[in-house]
């Protein structure tokens, strides 16, 4: 069939478009905009997410979801929580979750009730736990008892911890503001028990610039620590780096993030038994949660949306690695 000028005109526009489509499609993955990562394969356990799901009292309680594989998470009790706060603001935000040099299990919180308004919270709650199902020892942990500067706290957000051999101690830290200087920076303490703190020093500060939701992690590889956070510039994660947990870290931030929109609440953890580590972020203005991948610590790639599960609507949470028999216990205990 012979075509007609127009019809010669209209094909050849249409292979243009085509074309255009097909290096616009290779631009994308050479940028690693449509480039997806692989999940990778646990050999061993389990893992567990202790999370919050909302912004109401009744919603800012601890909640626990498991997984087989590291990405697909079930939540137990039915998505309802497994821990009520008794103590402090009685609301608690942000927990974070981890095993600790005993062997026993950590959960460190946001005291905070959201209704009070958002510099209304100066301090940190703590339970501790030796099978994950009964959580004893809570505590609070009020910044402005160190008096001076700390007297007049307006913000002890996502508290997080690690241990520093060095000190033979855990190294707590958290987004500090106050009445005098609301733009939040990064401080940290020093406990063995998380039932006292030592006096919170400065740990990172971008002066004028609110830098919030602090995770640090070793990477071997290397020798370094990585502080990740939320950069408020442009609603991403960021991180910079440091030789020791406790810094100084470089002052120029790399973002890393590869979400569509705004992101916060970043929590790593690896995949057991690889060298892959998963970064979990609150994908707050959609109410989901994005994940993307590593193996270095600093290139990133994302997942598939249908290669991880979390459609129960968690906020701001963490993950440790559980062994099955843990695992077994906490949906014993809880049902799913």
């Amino acid at each position: 069939m012979t075509l007609s000028r127009p019809k010669k005109i209209a094909a050849a526009a249409c292979a243009l478009l085509v074309a255009a489509a097909g290096v616009t499609v290779s631009v994308l993955y050479a940028t690693g905009v449509l480039k997806f990562a692989e999940p990778a394969k646990s050999t061993e356990g389990a893992y567990l997410f202790c999370y919050f799901v909302g912004n109401e009292p009744q919603q800012e309680r601890i909640h626990f979801a498991v997984s087989r594989d590291g990405y697909n998470f079930e939540p137990l009790n039915g998505n309802e929580p497994v821990i009520t706060q008794t103590l402090g603001k009685k609301s608690v935000r942000d927990p974070y979750i981890f095993r600790g040099q005993d062997g026993c299990f950590y959960i460190i919180g946001t005291d905070m009730r959201c209704e009070e308004g958002w510099t209304s919270n100066h301090a940190l709650v703590t339970w501790k736990s030796t099978d994950l199902v009964h959580w004893t020892d809570e505590t609070i942990l009020d910044i402005r008892d160190f008096g001076g500067e700390f007297a007049a706290t307006t913000r002890a957000w996502a508290p997080q911890a690690l241990w520093d051999e060095s000190k033979q101690a855990y190294m707590v830290y958290w987004a500090h503001s106050t009445e005098e200087n609301d733009v939040a920076a990064m401080y940290y303490a020093y406990t063995t028990d998380f039932k006292s703190l030592s006096a919170p020093q400065p740990l990172y500060i971008r002066e004028g610039i609110q830098t919030i939701d602090g995770d640090i992690l070793y990477n071997a590889q290397n020798g370094k620590y990585y502080l990740y956070f939320k950069h408020d510039e442009d609603q991403t994660i960021a991180y910079v780096t440091a030789d020791r947990p406790e810094g100084p870290y470089t002052d120029a931030p790399v973002v890393v993030s590869l979400a569509p929109t705004g992101v916060e609440g970043s929590s790593m953890y690896p995949v057991t038994g690889t060298d892959t580590w998963v970064m979990l972020m609150d994908e707050y203005g959609e109410g989901r949660y994005f994940a993307q991948q590593t193996t270095d610590f600093e290139t990133f790639e994302k997942l598939r949306r249908s290669d991880y599960q979390m459609d129960f609507g968690p906020r701001h949470g963490s993950v440790v690695a559980i062994t099955d028999a843990e695992y077994d216990a906490l949906v014993a205990a809880f049902g799913k």
